[in-house]
């Protein structure tokens, strides 16, 4: 998830006591119809600390227009109020403080023994790398000079198609190593995959201006809308270890630097 002028509705933080939330109808694990996605969970988890009952906009967040047309046709339109899961200080949502921070990880297989802490490990100079497109990951090979013969992957822009993708193709050879965010594939991680090494990409560089695929992740709320983002503030200080429980259910990993979780 990772463009136009913001138009900017005036309104109560919440209509009429519902908390109406924005998601995409067909993108587990974050979010899908029945409600089953992390996403889902925490929407629910913050409406009943809000006293409110719940509603929920569906619209596409993948294909033509991505996560910039999802916005403009939810949010700042005016169906929805919340969207549960932003990168902090985002500028086309306004944001609360974060509520957990994660990252990009590499996954390959663990009898393989590649030493890989970093997009600077000499292993990936010889290995094949598959990548989530227009992700700073790909930004990161195409400067090191190993994007090229490499495979991309456009989870993200493909509608229907399961972040578990890339774990696949570690799984069946056709790539060695994937880089992928982490709260997109650790649910399956941890339903599965138990052949599958887990390394957090870190915010670090050998040469050259510093690298973000760290990123604290927040709730996003419309311009104008600082009533409801304040209330939701309230939420996260109050109840950030029970919203947190509920991204461990779903096998997201917390980033803590030098720590690998798994």
């Amino acid at each position: 998830m990772l463009a136009g002028a913001i138009l900017i509705i005036a309104q109560p933080a919440s209509a009429q006591g519902t908390l109406r939330v924005c998601a995409d109808p067909n993108y587990m694990p974050y979010s899908d119809r029945a409600q089953e996605g992390f996403e889902n969970k925490i929407a629910l988890a913050v409406a009943r600390y809000l006293g409110d009952k719940i509603s929920y906009t569906w619209s596409t967040t993948r294909g033509p227009g991505g996560w910039d047309e999802f916005i403009h046709e939810t949010l700042n339109a005016g169906k929805c109020d919340l969207i549960v899961n932003v990168p902090y200080a985002s500028q086309a949502v306004l944001t609360t403080q974060p509520y957990y921070v994660s990252s990009y990880v590499f996954v390959f297989d663990k009898t393989k023994n590649y030493d890989i802490q970093s997009l600077d490990s000499p292993d990936l100079q010889r290995l094949r790398i598959g990548y989530e497109t227009d992700t700073p990951p790909q930004e990161g090979l195409k400067v090191r000079g190993i994007l090229s013969g490499q495979v991309p992957f456009d989870v993200a822009g493909t509608e229907g198609q399961s972040p578990a993708v890339i774990l696949d193709a570690v799984n069946n050879g056709r790539i060695q190593v994937g880089i992928t965010w982490e709260p997109a594939v650790g649910y399956y991680l941890k339903n599965g995959y138990s052949r599958l090494s887990v390394v957090p990409l870190p915010n670090s560089r050998q040469r050259g201006v510093p690298e973000q695929y760290i990123f604290p992740m927040s709730m996003g709320v419309r311009h104008g809308n600082e009533a409801l983002q304040k209330q939701l503030e309230r939420v996260v200080a109050a109840h950030q270890p029970q919203l947190l429980a509920i991204l461990d259910r779903f096998g997201v990993k917390l980033y803590h630097p030098n720590i690998n979780p798994y």
